[in-house]
């Protein structure tokens, strides 16, 4: 602690690190010129870094320097429980191996706060148009997941540090924004800014507030709750100046789909971004969260918003404590991170964006990033002539309409646009169609109470979206079974059937098994879509239905004005009801400590078992020679491609498994629930059936699905019986891909599922961060393409024999082997994807869990 920088904070009974005077007496003014994201990190230096090195360390900041690793701190992890419960069924483990060699297993504990919210394990299996759907809805959860919160209650008893919100609450995300952050933390005497890492992709949701809050992998949030810093190099941090407002009707919905396409474009992957202007100004914090929340979608790892007026009035809408808002804008003023403090902040890059240029929009099919403007549908050849036949669902029917997602729900203004609509399509005799399967499922409660104060809610649930549960559904693949004379004509009929949600993904296979296409949109374009019933409809200028005069309607009789909202917000959105949902929540009361350190695992779970990380094939040494591929594989492979976590089919790997177990089919749940269980998780290895495998080719095209040949024999088999045929024969394998690998979802499962089938590479033309991340962290090498090289223009087909030569240091040049068939062999300059010293370590070590096992006994000795 660098004890000459603490400073009485006034107003106040804190001190407070003066990171300012810092940073200017090694550079004089340079500070001034610090973007945001800098000037936190460097506060966190000032505050925890050794005196000896934090000229240094300073110094990487203020010259913008990324040759070295400085250490970072977050004062959070928060976590959903799906990797959240997989993080602590990795402690629980790691307490196994600890107690096995000796050492004391109660001391394994969390050492940074970790909250865990169980948002993710909800199946809409009860539609809005049910009663009791809710209800029906949780007590079916609860069934399903017995053992997993069977463990996850033992974890609040086991674990220091371990804090618990249970299911039926909310999504972590928007609970963050609402309750858990409080923007600048004021602990042990020192006030100091909120920062935490998620184990959810879209944790940076909260970047909105002006806290640095990213999304990592379950192994690297393990790695931060066991005390351990994440090393990081200075990020490039770009600035996104916002010109313009936005035009009438436009929803936040609009103008992040249209950010997310603009971004991507940019080419801001890894980057950190800082919104401002005056653009910025403009948006109120549930606006700016739209935005900070699809950070993934368009590749960054941070979207921040600079603390202003609108940080504070949220603050106080959402029934903060006044003498935490107080904190919040005295510190900011104090410290240089007011938003007025920053007009003198200078970037290496600035991009700029025009809100007034957005028009209504839409995204999809299969990217969030691809752009779809209402305006075009007919054009793009979405929209089509179509004609409604008696009984029989339409070309393009919309299956599953879905207001879903913390993205859109943390905003009240989405919401009360969905419901007003609702409101005027109930007056004029407008109907859901009925093979639409529609659920409303915010991320809190509280949008419950404005919806009741405004009178909007009964109108939802007339059409159909009435409240299904306050958790992650739809958006990540929870969507529940449909009806079954649907899902047969579906079947039968070989149907173009499509899912509109209010959603950040959309990938290929991830909303439901039979929705072969779905589209992003704002919640009352959700609802309109409910209404048209096809995706193969001009949202814009086609007839919804008539009115009780039989006038045709259309979406302009029904959009509700910017002016309708803006009333209804004001008047019923009150910090009273904020209040009534949390202190409830996080009273959480005197936990009893449990009987054990050691959790009591259950044989026959198919949910919770006792990790295999430190025995076995996965204790042995990775040789880096003699490696078969067990997939080539081109752009853009998502986490849903690796480790899918949707519902799972009885004709799966992981459906037969799970029917051998004695599981009844209902009960499969997903392939997200099992993932403390690795029995059953492995078997989602590359289970998605939109996967294309270029090793398996029919008549000289990629054949789609699940599939692998096995090598010599040349064998095209189904992927898990491949895995197990080459985990037989101790077989060390690779995977070949082409760019952005791992985009999508921060699950470990994606790097951990590959690593229990035996592989130890991945070559690739470019990784997404939080999957090469977490496949260190599981002691897979990632290997880079150099520009100009990739699998294509070295005609891989699969049947070569791979080696890697060279030393493992960060950044290094290494040497791929290949060897082909015929005998040839050819050498290829491969950029070894170890970033850091840190990540060197890791990966020598086998993994996060092996590093963090060594030295726990080393140091214990």
């Amino acid at each position: 602690m660098n004890s000459q920088y603490r400073k009485p904070l006034a107003g106040t009974e804190l001190d407070f690190f003066d990171t300012r005077e810092a940073v200017n007496s090694i550079q004089p003014g340079a500070y001034e010129k610090l973007p945001y994201t800098s000037r936190v990190l460097a506060e966190q230096l000032v505050r925890r870094c050794n005196p000896d090195s934090l000229t240094d360390s300073l110094k990487q900041i203020i010259e913008r320097k990324r040759d070295l690793d400085f250490p970072w701190y977050p004062a959070r992890v928060v976590c959903h429980d799906i990797l959240g419960q997989t993080a602590l069924v990795d402690l629980a483990g790691l307490r196994d191996a600890i107690a096995e060699q000796g050492g004391d297993p109660s001391k394994v504990n969390p050492v940074v706060p970790t909250q865990l919210i169980v948002d993710h394990s909800l199946a809409v299996e009860h539609g809005g148009f049910e009663p009791d759907a809710f209800e029906k809805n949780r007590a079916i959860e609860d069934r399903r997941n017995e053992d997993r919160f069977h463990f996850i209650e033992w974890t609040k008893t086991a674990f220091k540090n371990v804090d618990v919100i249970p299911a039926g609450n909310g999504i972590m995300h928007q609970i963050n924004l609402e309750k858990m952050s409080p923007v600048i933390q004021g602990r042990d005497g020192v006030a100091f800014p909120d920062t935490c890492v998620g184990t959810d992709s879209h944790t940076p949701h909260v970047d909105a507030l002006g806290v640095i809050a990213i999304g990592v992998g379950g192994l690297e949030a393990e790695n931060v709750m066991l005390g351990r810093a994440s090393m990081m190099r200075l990020p490039d941090i770009i600035g996104v100046k916002l010109t313009g407002k936005r035009q009438p009707g436009i929803t936040a919905t609009d103008i992040v789909l249209a950010i997310t396409e603009f971004l991507r474009k940019e080419r801001v992957v890894s980057s950190y971004l800082e919104f401002f202007g005056e653009g910025s100004r403009d948006l109120t914090i549930g606006d700016r969260a739209t935005i900070s929340n699809m950070t993934p979608e368009y590749g960054a790892t941070a979207a921040m918003f600079y603390i202003d007026e609108q940080t504070i009035d949220y603050l106080k809408l959402t029934g903060r404590e006044p003498e935490q808002v107080a904190l919040v804008e005295q510190y900011a003023k104090e410290t240089g991170l007011w938003a007025d403090s920053l007009e003198t902040a200078e970037y290496e890059r600035v991009l700029e964006f025009d809100l007034s240029s957005v028009v209504r929009n839409m995204a999809g099919p299969s990217n969030p990033h691809r752009r779809l403007p209402t305006s075009d549908l007919a054009e793009r050849g979405i929209a089509a002539d179509w004609e409604e036949k008696e009984g029989e669902m339409p070309d393009g029917a919309v299956i599953i309409a879905a207001i879903t997602s913390c993205t859109n729900t943390s905003n009240p203004r989405n919401v009360v646009a969905a419901g007003l609509l609702a409101r005027k399509a109930n007056e004029l005799g407008l109907i859901r169609k009925p093979w639409v399967k529609s659920s409303f499922a915010p991320g809190s409660k509280v949008a419950k109470l404005y919806l009741e104060e405004s009178g909007l809610l009964p109108e939802l649930e007339k059409l159909g979206f009435g409240i299904v549960a306050y958790a992650c559904t739809t958006c990540n693949g929870m969507s529940g079974a449909l009806d079954p004379a649907i899902q047969q004509e579906i079947i039968d009929r070989d149907l173009y059937s499509t899912a509109v949600l209010s959603g950040n993904r959309n990938f290929d296979g991830r909303i439901h098994p039979y929705a072969k296409q779905a589209f992003l949109a704002s919640p009352p374009l959700v609802v309109a879509y409910a209404i048209a019933g096809t995706i193969r409809f001009d949202i814009e200028k086609d007839v919804l239905g008539k009115d009780q005069h039989g006038n045709p309607v259309t979406l302009k009789d029904i959009w509700p004005s910017d002016e309708e909202i803006d009333s209804i917000v004001q008047a019923s959105v009150k910090p009273e009801q904020f209040k009534q949902i949390y202190i409830p929540m996080f009273d959480l009361g005197t936990v009893e400590e449990a009987e054990s350190p050691l959790y009591d695992w259950r044989e026959t779970s198919t949910y919770i078992r006792r990790p295999p990380y430190w025995e076995g094939a996965l204790a042995g040494e990775r040789t880096l020679k003699g490696l078969r591929p067990l997939a080539v594989l081109g752009d853009n492979i998502t986490t849903d491609h690796l480790s899918p976590s949707n519902a799972i089919l009885p004709s799966s790997a992981a459906g037969e498994y799970l029917a051998q177990m004695g599981l009844p089919e209902e009960d499969f749940n997903s392939y997200a629930t099992h993932r403390g269980d690795h029995l059953t998780t492995q078997r989602a290895t590359f289970a998605n059936p939109k996967l294309l495998n270029e090793m398996v080719q029919e008549n000289g095209e990629i054949k789609q699905g699940s599939l692998a040949r096995i090598e010599p024999e040349g064998k095209v088999t189904r992927m898990w019986e491949a895995i197990e045929t080459y985990m037989s024969r101790k077989q060390p394998l690779i995977i070949v891909a082409g760019a952005d690998y791992g985009q999508g979802s921060s699950r470990d499962w994606a790097a951990k599922g590959v690593r229990l089938a035996g592989v130890e590479v991945i070559v690739a033309e470019g990784f997404e961060r939080i999957h090469r991340t977490n496949l260190v962290g599981m002691g897979v090498l990632p290997l880079q393409f150099q520009e100009g090289t990739n699998r294509k223009t070295l005609n891989l087909d699969g049947s070569e024999i791979y080696s890697v030569n060279g030393d493992r240091t960060p950044g290094a040049t290494l040497t791929l082997v290949i060897e082909r068939k015929n005998g040839e062999r050819i050498e290829v300059a491969v950029t070894c994807r170890l970033d850091t010293a840190e990540e060197v370590s890791v990966y020598e070590a086998g993994g996060v869990l092996q590093r963090f096992a060594k030295d726990f006994l080393e140091s214990s000795k």
